[in-house]
C-alpha cells in the first residue's frame, strides 16, 4: 500500500510518513536507512546537528545505484543548525548539508530552531555568552534564495510557536511549507497544529513515539507507548501501541517520521496503512495530554527566541 502525500506550496508532493535519523549513530544509520528504503520509505528526515548525513546520504546513494530508487522518488529533508542563522551564513550551512550528504539538490530545508547562536567551531550553547541576536525572520528571508537557486525545492520551520510562525507568514516572500514539531498524546498542541491548519502550513511530527531511545531519557519518566490507553486501543485494533501512535497523527491530518535502527521496527513503523482510528480512540488519545515535552531545549531557554516559553 503506497505511502499517502501531502502537497507542500509549489506542488511539492511530500509522503506523510517519513524515516528519523536523529541520534542514530553514524556506524548504524546507514543500514538503517538502506532497510528503510527496502521497506518503501521514500521520506528521510536529516540535520547538520544529526552528525550523521554523510552516512545517510551514502545509503541513499548506495540504493540509487542499485536501481532500488532514482533521486527524484525519494524526499530529503535536512535542517538549519542555530550557528547558521546570520543571513550571511545561511548558505554556507546549507551547502555544508549539501555537500555532507553528497546530492544535487534538496527537498526540504527547516531553520531548525528560533535561537541563534554565535557562528563558530562550539555548536551548541551553553550559556549567555553564545547566543547570537540574529532574527529568524532574516534567516528566513535569506533561505528564500535557496529556493529561487534551484537547490531547494521547499523551506521551512521547526520547533517554532504560533507567534514565531505569525511573524515569519507576516515577512516572507515564499511561505514557509512546513512546521516540524514534536507531537505525541502526551503533547497534543492542538491550539498550534489548528494554526499552522489555518495558514496552510503542513506539521511533521517528531518524537511520535515519546522518543523513548533519546540518550537523555530520564529513568522513571512517563512512557506514552505505555500509557494504559494506548495499550488498550492498540489491543481493539489488534496493532502495536507504535502502531496507534503513528496512525494517530496521520488520522489527525500529520506527516510522522519515526526512528528505528531495528529492521523489524523499521517495517511494522510503515504498517500503519490498514487501519484508521476511531473518533473515539483519537477523543482518547487527546485526553491524555499532559504538555509533557521530552526534547524541551534546555541548552537555550533563556534566548530571547525560545520558543517553548508559555
Amino acid at each position: 500500500m503506497a505511502v499517502p502525500s501531502v502537497e507542500l506550496t509549489g506542488g511539492v508532493k511530500f509522503p506523510m510518513i517519513g524515516f528519523g535519523t536523529w541520534q542514530s549513530a553514524p556506524d548504524v544509520v546507514g543500514t538503517a536507512v538502506r532497510a528503510a528504503i527496502d521497506a518503501g520509505y521514500r521520506h528521510i528526515d536529516c540535520a547538520w546537528n544529526y552528525f550523521n548525513e554523510k552516512e545517510v546520504g551514502q545509503a541513499v546513494k548506495d540504493k540509487i545505484t542499485e536501481g532500488k530508487i532514482k533521486r527524484e522518488d525519494v524526499f530529503i529533508t535536512t535542517k538549519l543548525w542555530c550557528t547558521y542563522h546570520r543571513p550571511e551564513d545561511v548558505k554556507r550551512g546549507f551547502q555544508e548539508s549539501l555537500r555532507g550528504l553528497g546530492l544535487d539538490y534538496i527537498d526540504l530545508f527547516l531553520i531548525h530552531g528560533p535561537p541563534a547562536f554565535k557562528p563558530g567551531p562550539k555548536w551548541l550553547a551553553t550559556d549567555d555568552s553564545d547566543y547570537d541576536d540574529t532574527d529568524y525572520v532574516d534567516t528566513f528571508k535569506a533561505m528564500e534564495s535557496l529556493v529561487d537557486e534551484g537547490v531547494c525545492r521547499a523551506i521551512g520551520l521547526s520547533n517554532f510557536n504560533t507567534q514565531q510562525l505569525e511573524r515569519v507568514l507576516q515577512n516572507c516572500r515564499i511561505k514557509p511549507a512546513v512546521n516540524q514539531v514534536e507531537l505525541h498524546p502526551y503533547l497534543v498542541q492542538q491550539k498550534l497544529v489548528d494554526y499552522c491548519k489555518s495558514k496552510g502550513v503542513v506539521i511533521t511530527a517528531y518524537s511520535p513515539l515519546g522518543s523513548p531511545g533519546r540518550d537523555f531519557a530520564q529513568p522513571g519518566e512517563a512512557r506514552v507507548l505505555e500509557d494504559p490507553v494506548v495499550l488498550d486501543i492498540a489491543k481493539n485494533h489488534e496493532k502495536t501501541p507504535a502502531q496507534v501512535l503513528l496512525r494517530y497523527h496521520l488520522d489527525r491530518g500529520i506527516v510522522v517520521i519515526p526512528k528505528s535502527v531495528t529492521p523489524s521496527r523499521i517495517r511494522e513503523n510503515l504498517q500503519v496503512l490498514d487501519f484508521s482510528l476511531t473518533a473515539d480512540d483519537i477523543k482518547k488519545l487527546n485526553s491524555l495530554d499532559r504538555n509533557n515535552r521530552y526534547v524541551d531545549w534546555s541548552f537555550c531557554k533563556t534566548h530571547k527566541y525560545f520558543p517553548f516559553r508559555d
